[in-house]
């Protein structure tokens, strides 16, 4: 699929990119790759979104690496993309100037691992996956789970969470510190490892879910958490959308620490189905995960069967086996592969969006959601972190049918804009990137605008890093 995206800033002068990229080469040689496969490779993917490749891509392997691209591309004012894995969904690493795409992907080693004090320092690549392997043996793990193996780097600058992030919080809650390279090529230190400090601007969390665009991160200190003693899943069936909602308040209202808790609306329970090969019901679903001693997730998976029934639902049904849990949620993480299985043909893809509201509002949210892809007769499974708010619609559309790209598009802005009339968000952790954009006045005001283009002219002020994102041109 592929939306042109019209809010696209001047690309650099012909003259000025042809000289950047010379010096890149005398410094990087093979290591600045210009071929048109793999520039599109480093454009947007994953969503519906153009793509739009960078000039050149730079494979980054140390610090000094970051800050020499920097310092070149910022003498010829020339745009710089950090990319990790691209797995962003909102256009975060399109080049729309064209420009330089720095690939973190060899930045990945774990500097350090202070068990005792629950801290670590990595680079910027090192990816989910791999940090909770390098952890293992030692009893501690990270606990943000977005779904896709995302790059550490890239979850922190879209300020990422995902299915833990009602009980371990979101990557604004788990980052300590960064070592961020500046539009000068110099090193701004955020923090330290202290748990807490009061000392001058909170500079860290300016950077966490800057998308890119006021520098680039070349290092961070994460909290990790130690592995649970045990890990209870569980699953139950709904007969609506609104029970399962209801029964998801009332087990936050109760205080049942719940470390996961996914909602799966009656179409995603049947993609989920055929693709990872279940007989779930199909019919709305709630996926639970508790953590704690063996007496504590007994307590918690009891007291939450209560709320269920209370609610319509039916048997809830738990396990403490491991090979159990993993297929449970290995078929959460697919729901997006579910969803794209259900149809295909040229021109056939997938919209993935999300929004965040209050949790007293998320019931109200969803069946309303459910009722206007009746409506418009859309085919958008749902799933989602519901325990904070937070849910996503897989849109399947045809970019060939303009007709079906009308009713998508009309779907899309509605949700956004219900959303934010119950005071929630156009975005609880995809970020703004390209695609959002347009929300953020609607949602902060002009004046919140101004203050941050205020900041990014501060910061960058000829405008290198990730142009195009997050803050529309005034």
């Amino acid at each position: 699929m592929g939306t042109t995206i019209t809010n696209n800033p001047p690309r650099p002068e012909p003259k000025a990119l042809a000289s950047a990229v010379e010096q890149l080469a005398a410094r990087f040689g093979n290591r600045l790759v210009t071929s048109q496969a793999v520039r599109e490779q480093h454009g947007h993917t994953t969503t519906w979104l153009l793509n739009q490749p960078p000039d050149g891509v730079v494979m980054a392997q140390e610090t000094a690496d970051i800050q020499d691209v920097v310092r070149i591309c910022a003498k010829n004012r020339v745009p710089v993309i950090a990319f990790g894995t691209g797995t962003s969904l909102e256009g975060q690493v399109n080049a729309p100037a064209g420009g330089i795409c720095i690939d973190l992907r060899d930045m990945n080693k774990v500097l350090a691992v202070h068990a005792e004090d629950l801290d670590c320092v990595i680079q910027p690549g090192v990816t989910r996956k791999a940090l909770n392997e390098h952890l293992r043996d030692q009893g501690l793990f990270f606990p943000i789970d977005p779904g896709a193996d995302a790059s550490l780097g890239g979850m922190a600058s879209t300020r990422a969470s995902g299915t833990n992030a009602v009980r371990y919080g979101t990557m604004r809650d788990s980052v300590l510190a960064l070592k961020v390279v500046r539009g000068d090529g110099e090193i701004i230190t955020t923090g330290t490892r202290a748990k807490k400090s009061s000392a001058g601007y909170d500079l860290t969390h300016l950077f966490v879910g800057a998308e890119g665009t006021l520098g680039i991160i070349s290092e961070l200190t994460i909290r990790l958490r130690g592995i649970p003693e045990t890990i209870a899943a569980g699953a139950v069936s709904f007969e609506t959308v609104h029970g399962a909602c209801q029964a998801v308040i009332l087990a936050i209202q109760t205080g049942i620490p719940v470390a996961r808790i996914e909602l799966l609306n009656a179409a995603q329970v049947k993609a989920c189905n055929a693709y990872s090969k279940l007989t779930l019901p199909e019919t709305p679903l709630l996926l639970m995960e508790f953590h704690g001693s063996e007496i504590e997730v007994a307590e918690q998976s009891k007291a939450f069967g209560e709320i269920a029934k209370e609610c319509g639902g039916g048997d809830f049904s738990w396990t403490t086996r491991p090979e159990d849990r993993t297929k449970l949620w290995q078929a959460r993480h697919d729901a997006y592969w579910s969803v794209k299985a259900l149809r295909t043909g040229e021109g056939v893809g997938v919209v993935a969006t999300d929004v965040c509201v209050p949790i007293s509002r998320l019931a109200d949210c969803v069946s309303e959601t459910e009722d206007d892809l009746k409506r418009l007769n859309l085919l958008s499974p749902i799933v989602g972190h519901v325990g904070d708010g937070n849910f996503h619609c897989s849109l399947v559309c045809d970019v060939n049918d303009a007709d079906e790209m009308a009713r998508g598009e009309e779907f899309m802005h509605r949700l956004v804009e219900r959303a934010q009339a119950m005071d929630g968000t156009c975005t609880g952790e995809h970020g703004i990137g390209q695609g959002k954009q347009k929300y953020l006045k609607a949602e902060l005001g002009p004046e919140a605008l101004d203050a941050m283009r205020a900041l990014k002219k501060a910061l960058d002020p000829h405008n290198i890093f990730n142009p195009g994102k997050i803050v529309p041109e005034a």
